[in-house]
């Protein structure tokens, strides 16, 4: 980084607040002093300008301006005195009102100062706003700047800006002035930082997702949705008496029967109707003729001539199915939130119901981000190999998910905030990568410039703890999974199918469950998800370990387990299976 010495401001006098100590003010577990603190670390000297706090350490230089309460210009001014005769070239300048600093935030604009030909770079709050109190300063430029007042009490700090400065839009300079600031500070605090285990997490996503709009469809186009109304019954199932073996259909209980020469098949035309005494041979499926009282099946049956005899010790058995004994008119099929599935289009169809009103299918678009990914041709000195890309259709085609398209983001500076404005044509957005905490990973800054509304902020899982779920305003469900490919993988079969239940107000798809074997050699402190293969006895063996950076470690797997934290051996843990 950059050398630099920091002045940190924390004497205002807080008047929209009834005086109180701002910079003293928790939120988040930290007051917003520590926070500035915190994100000023890795700067040589730093002093603070304001009370005296004992409770700071002892590196850290504490200054009053004079008078008390004279302004952030005075504030400054002691601040730059009160540094060392070994200064650096660089000044960062920042109050200790705005919780949400970092120490990227600061090595941002340091990065930025160190590329640019002006005095001072400042960064712009999310709402357009310069943050002079949030800047770099030529040490030179601004000591000329002080030293050209003629007093520096109660001076606006316009008066000393440069004319010339660089201004750069970075996450966290939103300052709190007000008690409502702090509120909402606290609350997009807690929301953004609390880990959820994968069971709160998944309650999450199948109660706080906005379902998505119900439509009338063809079932056969719509593999994956959900039922938005019920579907009733619009013919009888069987529609008329039909046989269910091949044989005879015989009129009366015992024979002999004489056979006719005829035959009912099935989709043919009804045999004539029978006579008490007469037979006809039958299909499985054909409409059986009037009078007919059973059907003898061909195993149970002796021919000799015309005549029908049933063989002895045979059992008497009726083998008709009767009009309307699976469904009548009217009779309930599928209640509302039923998948859409091969077994529910086939039994829809058998009754005559061939279209539904419907939710989903979820339609997904899957986004890579980082420079240092390639999809394809030769790879570049640093990059790698996009190796989870190409296959991630595959595995949401099979949790009931359609991906309409796959891209890749470039880090520049507003690709995220791009990708979350244009977001037609899909209601699931997964994005591999820059969910963490580092300079490059900027999803989660740009969730809060779209004012995106978090549902899961973290998982206490591993790996997948960086994991994010959050639903635009627009309508989509942002799902942001770690890049490490193993934790991307993990996660997304753990959590996919709950956001599908809560995008098509379905219920949360069943668990499979059994007993961990080796258990007591996976466990830790929290959550573990690791490949496992089904033991011959039942249940599951895992692997101990697993080599996050790719997926080698699930070939010949079954699938994954999630290990409960000091889980013993045989502990009955959840099994994700993977298609093959």
């Amino acid at each position: 980084m950059t050398a630099a010495d920091a002045i940190v401001l924390a004497g205002g006098r807080a008047s929209r607040m009834g005086g109180v100590d701002k910079p003293a003010i928790v939120i988040g577990g930290r007051s917003m002093l520590d926070a500035a603190l915190d994100s000023v670390r890795e700067c040589g000297e730093i002093v603070v300008v304001g009370p005296h706090r004992p409770e700071l350490a002892a590196r850290i230089q504490q200054v009053r301006e004079v008078p008390p309460g004279s302004g952030p210009v005075a504030a400054i001014g002691t601040g730059l005195s009160a540094l060392g005769p070994d200064p650096s070239p660089w000044i960062v300048v920042l109050a200790a009102d705005m919780p949400f600093l970092t120490a990227d935030t600061v090595r941002e604009l340091l990065r930025r100062a160190a590329e640019s030909t002006t005095d001072a770079v400042f960064a712009i709050d999310g709402s357009g706003r310069p943050q002079y109190l949030v800047g770099v300063w030529r040490r030179s430029a601004l000591a000329a700047a002080l030293a050209g007042l003629d007093s520096l009490v109660n001076q606006p700090m316009k008066a000393i800006v440069p004319t010339e400065t660089t201004s750069v839009e970075l996450p966290g300079t939103g300052d709190c002035d007000t008690e409502e600031e702090v509120r909402r500070a606290r609350e997009t605090l807690a929301a953004t930082t609390t880990r959820l285990d994968l069971t709160e997490a998944r309650a999450r996503l199948v109660t706080d997702l906005t379902p998505l709009v119900a439509y009338e469809a063809h079932l056969d186009e719509v593999g994956g949705a959900a039922l938005a109304a019920p579907i009733v019954t619009a013919g009888a199932l069987p529609r008329f008496d039909v046989s269910a073996m091949d044989g005879y259909a015989v009129c009366g209980d015992d024979g002999p029967w004489q056979l006719r020469r005829d035959i009912g098949f099935a989709g043919g035309a009804r045999p004539v109707g029978l006579l008490p005494g007469e037979a006809v041979r039958i299909a499985t499926g054909a409409h059986v003729p009037d009078g007919t009282t059973s059907v003898l099946r061909d195993e149970f049956a002796a021919i000799t001539g015309d005549e029908l005899t049933r063989l002895p010790d045979t059992p008497l058995r009726g083998d008709i199915r009767r009009r309307g004994e699976d469904q009548m008119v009217g009779d309930l099929l599928a209640p509302a939130g039923t998948r859409v599935t091969t077994a529910l289009r086939s039994a829809a169809a058998s009754v005559e119901v061939t279209s539904g009103l419907v939710r989903g299918p979820v339609r997904a678009r899957v986004v890579m981000t980082g420079d240092e990914i390639r999809s394809t041709g030769p790879l570049q000195t640093g990059q790698t190999r996009d190796s989870i890309g190409p296959v991630l259709p595959d595995i949401l085609a099979g949790l009931g998910v359609h991906v309409v398209d796959r891209v890749h983001l470039r880090d520049t500076a507003h690709g995220f905030d791009d990708m979350l404005t244009a977001t037609a044509g899909f209601d699931l957005l997964v994005v591999v990568g820059a969910t963490g905490g580092g300079a490059a990973d900027q999803l989660r800054t740009a969730i809060a410039r779209a004012e995106a509304r978090i549902v899961v902020p973290r998982l206490s899982m591993r790996p997948g703890g960086s994991t994010v779920v959050a639903e635009l305003p627009t309508g989509p469900t942002i799902l942001g999974l770690p890049g490490n490919p193993f934790a991307a993988i993990a996660v997304l079969l753990a959590l996919t199918p709950s956001i599908v239940a809560g995008r098509t107000a379905a219920p949360p798809p069943r668990s499979l469950r059994g007993p961990l074997h080796n258990a007591a050699d996976i466990a830790g402190p929290i959550q573990r998800i690791t490949p496992a293969r089904h033991a011959p006895e039942g249940g599951y063996t895992g692997d101990t370990s697993v080599r996050t950076a790719h997926l080698a470690g699930l070939i010949d797997r079954d699938g994954l387990v999630i290990v409960p934290p000091d889980a013993t051996d045989g502990t009955i843990v959840e099994f994700l299976p993977l298609q093959h």
